[in-house]
């Protein structure tokens, strides 16, 4: 059973992936975050403030299931298939986050210093969380999708919107770690 609690190697974990895309598109279903999150705004109501969200979520209702997977999938992996609750980090990025003011990173999924619930009613908590969440939701609406919904669907079918948005993706990724977050924690 300790097999389970170890990281799956790629050829195990690759192909479950391409059978679950594979799935998805035998059944014309689209894979991404964003477009199920976009559904339940829509079933919330959304639609009577934004006419984006005008849509019949009953042709979307397999993407609630979808959610509820993930969430499950996320506590059986975190509570029963993990042997720690922490990463294993470069000690060099260890190091680097420590300056930063990340007292126990890779001891954590999350640091405590952005997801602890005293950090995130701080002013400064509460402001990145809230920018990080319109930056994300205007990005992810902007490029048409998610980061999973472009780089495991959009790519493995050879969508050029898919690798322009991937690569938009990490450059992004990249200004944020050299540029804004010393500037934000340094």
């Amino acid at each position: 059973m300790d097999f389970l609690l170890q990281p799956w190697p790629w050829y195990v974990s690759g192909p479950l992936i391409s059978m679950v895309l594979f799935l998805f598109f035998y059944f014309g279903k689209s894979f991404g975050v964003s477009t199920n999150l976009e559904t339940i705004c829509t079933m919330a109501g959304a639609g009577k403030i934004s006419d984006y969200f005008k849509k019949d979520w009953k042709e979307r209702d397999w993407a609630i299931i979808f959610l509820v997977g993930l969430i499950i999938g996320g506590y059986i992996a975190i509570n029963y298939l993990s042997a720690t609750s922490g990463i294993d980090l470069n000690p060099t990025t260890v190091s680097d986050l420590a300056d930063l003011g990340f007292s126990d990173a890779g001891k954590r999924y999350v640091p405590n210093e952005l997801f602890s619930l005293e950090n995130m009613l701080s002013l400064k908590g509460f402001s990145i969380l809230l920018i990080a969440g319109i930056l994300i939701g205007f990005g992810t609406r902007y490029a048409g999708g998610c980061t999973s919904g472009h780089a495991i669907t959009g790519l493995s079918s050879f969508q050029l919107p898919s690798l322009i948005a991937v690569i938009g993706f990490f450059i992004g990724g990249l200004l944020m770690i050299w540029v804004l977050f010393p500037l934000i924690f340094g």
